[in-house]
């Protein structure tokens, strides 16, 4: 069995916290560097680390993924990782909800979008290269979402939010195309995690269909199965919880 040792970004929210829980019952995971943007309500004595017989331990940290110098910082400190699981997100905030109509945009909710959605991952693409490459079987995933998909916009509206999803798939298949010609050991992916129950999507929950509204816990198992076989396909990939394959 090979040991892993995997980075879990946004896992104060509701799909980062599940994959928290579910990669600390793993055999095969040895330690969970886990960040959060505010202070966890919850560290193990004194050192923020999770030392449990039964589970990975998990080391919390506290990050402003937007902010380069922090990014720079956090990832520096890394010996190595296996895994690197971006869960950050917004959807709407208590001012701004997803646009209706193109005369509802906010600049500074669609600088915000923008900001949360797609930048902390091109900060982490920008230096997370050498301590992800000492891996065997790399991966580099980041939460995205399918209305972040152009091919299969079909309804309009939402302008921030498929926007900034579309610049963040954008900026991952960028990321892919470039590490390939570096190393091969490494799977860069695009996530979609299908409706999950959170705070993000409770609000637009009325018109899910009946069973595809997922707990965290099951949206996490679902989305382990998939990080799990990125390397038996190419590195660049934008791909759902159930292995769908999602036209860019």
């Amino acid at each position: 069995m090979t040991f892993k040792t995997i980075a879990v970004l946004g896992a104060g929210g509701g799909i980062g916290a599940a994959l928290v829980e579910q990669l600390t019952l793993r055999p095969d995971v040895q330690l969970i560097h886990a960040s959060r943007h505010a202070e966890p309500t919850v560290l193990a004595a004194g050192n923020g680390t999770d030392e449990r017989a039964d589970a990975a331990p998990i080391r919390w940290s506290v990050l402003e993924a937007s902010d380069e110098a922090a990014v720079r910082n956090w990832v520096e400190s890394l010996p190595a990782i296996d895994w690197m699981i971006n869960c950050i997100g917004m959807l709407h905030d208590q001012a701004h909800g997803p646009e209706k109509s193109i005369r509802q945009l906010d600049p500074d909710h669609f600088i915000s979008s923008m900001t949360i959605n797609c930048l902390p991952t091109l900060l982490l693409g920008k230096y997370a290269l050498p301590v992800l490459r000492k891996s065997p079987a790399g991966v580099f995933a980041t939460v995205s979402a399918r209305v972040g998909s152009i091919s299969d916009n079909h309804l309009g509206g939402w302008y921030s939010y498929r926007a900034s999803k579309a610049a963040l798939n954008m900026s991952l298949k960028c990321l892919a195309i470039e590490w390939a010609r570096v190393t091969r050991n490494i799977r860069v992916a695009a996530l979609h995690p299908g409706t999950t129950d959170t705070p993000l999507s409770r609000p637009f929950q009325g018109n899910v269909p009946h069973g595809k509204l997922f707990s965290p816990q099951k949206t996490a198992r679902l989305l382990l199965e998939q990080i799990d076989a990125l390397h038996d396909h190419p590195s660049g990939r934008f791909i759902a919880y159930d292995g769908e394959e999602i036209p860019w």
